[in-house]
């Protein structure tokens, strides 16, 4: 199955294939009791549950002051009997600090090497570690185990951590070049978190009457440590289609070249297998919790939080990432768009002969019409399987006219590559058209023949006695497209619903930032215009006849 292959009807099924709410509602109301009086940071409370309920981790870039520890406290309330852990490091911190202090006693009596975890990162399940880049390289290696295998070193036992949930943060970037990269790679979502933008958000977050965090009730269906054993095993159960992960390979390709906006820079983002594995983990724990047995497309959006390594990347790979959900509705129009094209330019050429006959100019009446649309050129000097457009050839001046011969490009035909298309510039809306395409030509014609850079060639004409075929209506000549004009314009209806659709889920989605909600309804937009010029051609067809 290629990418053209999908259809956009399947990815609007899975919308609609489930059976009950109950794990999104209850998710729904964690959430709600986490972030009363918190504002702005639905994003930020979001994503790190889910990051919890994936057993995945979380860093969070910002100036001070802007509620990043905040996050943290109120996530140990979404598990029952939680317990936390929280640091402000520095570039003299220790381990004991970190991990507990090494028991003297133990070391005096037995002679083994071991620390006192109790009360520690060990035995924490929602862990806090603000400034993480000034750790030391002795913290960050014990780091990197802790993250990515949950479990813990002491002494000469391995400890399996009940750790749900590591939140790093820190207001800049991993400095490059001093060995932070793993640990940068070990966060799996990473999120921009800004001080309140909403000027009413900000008067209410400075009411003395406000939320006080000694008031906060525990959350009455918090997370139980069985029911989050049981709800990683159901995860792992989630199937990802080959429909998401064909949007996943159009995801990594366009990782190959990332533009920045603002600046003449491009990138190529790597991003470690490993990494998405644990990318396709995270969709899988967001269709568990939006109660489906599979991921859908809707879920990709959570990639955007995975992918960049420093803002400015951001919007770029938004954008690549809502192609990569949006493909088979674009791949879908682009076939429409295609064959619509074709039959306004089939019926250009139907009205040009018309006029020609009309003027009383009969020398083209025996050319040969390929495709509704060319007249070929008789193989020779070099020239195989050329075709020019008919409107363009019959517009050329005349070798023994005084008009100068007109500029043209040939290129090759991104439909049939092993055709060749000659264009002409006899139309005002063709200049620019093909400005980086292969060849630059002056064409002009005499009654019989086609010049290309003053070599004669003739057309193919059509022997004593042969039917010429006139084409006329929509031709299916592109795989996928429709039958008939109508069912053109239907087939355009429901795409756009679809799409619609689409949309709206992803507005809808528990885990949907306003950063990536401004992406999607951008690209919906886009659709949007598309669909709207195509509509308007449709109608060309059916109504200027």
């Amino acid at each position: 199955m290629t990418v053209n292959e999908v259809s956009p009807l399947r990815w609007s099924f899975v919308f609609l294939n489930t059976s009950h709410y109950a794990m999104k509602t209850r998710i729904q109301s964690i959430l709600r009791q986490i972030g009363e009086g918190v504002y702005e940071k639905d994003a930020e409370l979001a994503l790190s549950l889910l990051a919890a309920i994936a057993g995945e981790s979380v860093i969070l870039l910002g100036p001070p002051g802007v509620a990043k520890s905040m996050v943290a406290r109120r996530l140990k309330l979404a598990f029952a009997h939680a317990r936390s852990f929280e640091y402000l490091m520095s570039r003299f911190s220790t381990p004991d600090e970190i991990f507990g202090p090494v028991s003297i006693q133990r070391l005096k009596s037995d002679d083994v090497y071991q620390r006192c975890v109790e009360g520690y990162l060990p035995t924490a399940d929602v862990v806090f570690l603000d400034e993480i880049w000034k750790a030391g390289p002795a913290i960050q290696n014990t780091l990197l185990t802790v993250i990515n295998e949950k479990v813990y070193l002491n002494g000469n036992q391995l400890m399996q951590l009940p750790l749900k949930l590591l939140i790093g943060a820190s207001n800049e970037l991993p400095v490059q070049g001093e060995g932070l990269e793993a640990l940068w790679d070990r966060f799996l979502i990473r999120l921009v978190s800004q001080p309140i933008q909403n000027e009413e958000a900000f008067y209410r977050m400075v009411d003395p009457a406000g939320t006080v965090e000694q008031d906060l009730k525990p959350v009455s269906d918090a997370i139980s440590e069985e029911e989050y054993v049981d709800w990683l095993k159901q995860v792992a159960g989630i199937m990802v289609p080959r429909e998401v992960l064909l949007a996943i390979t159009h995801i990594r390709q366009g990782l190959k070249d990332v533009a920045i906006e603002g600046q003449d820079v491009h990138r190529s983002i790597y991003v470690s297998d490993r990494r998405w594995k644990k990318i396709v983990h995270l969709m899988c724990a967001s269709a568990f919790v939006h109660d489906r047995n599979e991921v859908n497309p809707s879920d990709l959006q959570l990639a955007i939080h995975c992918l960049w390594n420093e803002p400015d990347e951001l919007p770029s790979i938004g954008r690549i990432v809502a192609d990569a959900i949006f493909r088979p509705y674009l791949t879908r129009l682009d076939i429409l768009q295609r064959q619509v094209s074709r039959a306004l330019r089939s019926r250009a050429v139907r009205e040009v002969r018309e006029k020609a006959r009309q003027r009383g100019d009969h020398r083209d009446d025996d050319l040969i019409i390929f495709d509704g649309l060319y007249y070929q050129l008789v193989e020779s000097q070099g020239l195989q399987n050329t075709f020019i457009f008919v409107p363009d050839y019959c517009a050329l001046p005349t070798r023994s006219s005084d008009e100068p011969a007109v500029r043209g490009v040939m290129f090759k035909d991104p439909i049939q590559p092993r055709r060749t298309i000659i264009r002409a510039y006899t139309n005002p809306d063709n200049v620019g058209e093909y400005e980086a395409e292969l060849q630059r030509v002056n064409l002009y014609r005499d009654s019989m023949n086609l010049y290309v850079n003053g070599t004669r060639y003739p057309l193919r004409r059509a022997s004593r006695g042969m039917q010429l075929q006139q084409s006329s209506g929509l031709e299916p000549a592109i795989q996928g497209g429709c039958t008939s004009i109508e069912e053109c314009e239907s087939a355009v209806d429901t795409l756009f619903q679809q799409a619609v659709m689409l949309s709206a889920q992803i507005r809808s989605h528990l885990f949907s930032s306003p950063q990536v909600q401004q992406i999607i309804t951008s690209q919906l937009d886009s659709f949007k215009r598309q669909i709207a010029q195509l509509r308007a051609d449709i109608r060309k067809l059916l109504y200027d006849e």
